[in-house]
């Protein structure tokens, strides 16, 4: 059977507000109150992002979610509709979009507040396990973890490689890494796991037999992969970040690139990275999805 997209995603989408303010906020300080310089309503969250940058960098991706029925909801599928992505796995739920309200300072960092309704909430039933051997690649999140470990086992067994967006630790994080092929954490993740500081000990604590490989969000200081015994770092170029919302997403969708292309782990890493950082110069998550010709020019590729 032909594949029919080149990934698919399950997990979450949201819709921004997004507020640019004058110096980051601090409790008890002459900046706990700020006047907002300007501020926008964007498309966001980290699956809807990721299968937006995966469709701008020529992958063909679907992308399995619930929105809610009111004009967030909407804004969400026609967004991702306008920029190629695959919506027909959506399920529309009787209830508000998810929404954050996000901060941004003049240094592009950011404060997300964010809320969902349960009814949003994917479950194991939502999973269709006949899509999931239709793709060449499974991306999940862990906003639903059990409905990710279920499509992670069904990939598995499909022989269908799997990453993942890890940012936080549950009672059911450690079932999430047994279950995908290609786990991605962010950066406090593996120690907070493992309990070891070291972060390259953590991740080979982490790491399981049938894991081709794992990787490590480092913020500004770039990634890590561990690739068989080889632990490779590598830092962004230098940018003049503005918003670094979605960075991390991006930067799963470049990898999910290079690696159905072919790409060696160094020059995987390298091309995630640059696109992780080229999102940081522009403004929001969706909005701020580099194409995959602009991220070949910020690298001389």
């Amino acid at each position: 059977m032909l594949k029919r997209w080149d990934v698919l995603g399950v997990g979450c989408n949201s819709v921004d507000y997004v507020y640019r303010v004058p110096a980051p906020p601090l409790a008890d300080s002459p900046t706990a109150k700020l006047r907002i310089r300007e501020h926008a309503t964007m498309c966001g969250g980290q699956m809807a992002t990721a299968m937006a940058a995966c469709s701008s960098f020529g992958l063909r991706a679907a992308y399995l979610g619930a929105v809610g029925d009111d004009q967030n909801g909407r804004l969400v599928l026609s967004e991702l509709e306008r920029r190629g992505v695959d919506t027909s796995l959506v399920m529309t739920r009787p209830c508000p979009n998810r929404f954050a309200v996000i901060t941004v300072d003049p240094n592009g960092d950011r404060i997300v507040l964010w809320d969902r309704d349960d009814r949003l909430n994917l479950t194991t039933s939502d999973i269709d396990r006949g899509v999931i051997p239709l793709a060449r690649l499974l991306h999940v999140d862990d906003e639903d973890p059990e409905a990710a470990i279920t499509a992670a086992l069904v990939a598995r067994d499909a022989g269908v490689p799997s990453t993942s967006d890890i940012d936080r630790v549950t009672d059911r994080t450690a079932a999430l890494i047994d279950a995908v092929t290609i786990p991605i954490f962010a950066q406090h993740v593996p120690s907070e796991m493992t309990g070891v500081a070291n972060l390259e000990r953590a991740v080979r604590k982490l790491r399981k037999p049938h894991h081709e490989l794992v990787g490590v969000t480092l913020g500004a200081s770039g990634a890590a992969l561990l690739v068989g015994d080889a632990w490779l770092v590598d830092a962004p170029p230098p940018v003049a970040a503005v918003d670094t919302t979605g960075a991390g997403d991006v930067f799963r969708a470049a990898l999910i690139y290079a690696r159905l292309s072919g790409y060696q782990p160094r020059e995987l890493l390298r091309f995630a990275n640059a696109a992780a950082a080229l999102s940081c110069t522009r403004r929001g998550a969706l909005p701020g999805v580099p194409s995959l010709e602009d991220v070949q020019r910020f690298t001389g590729g």
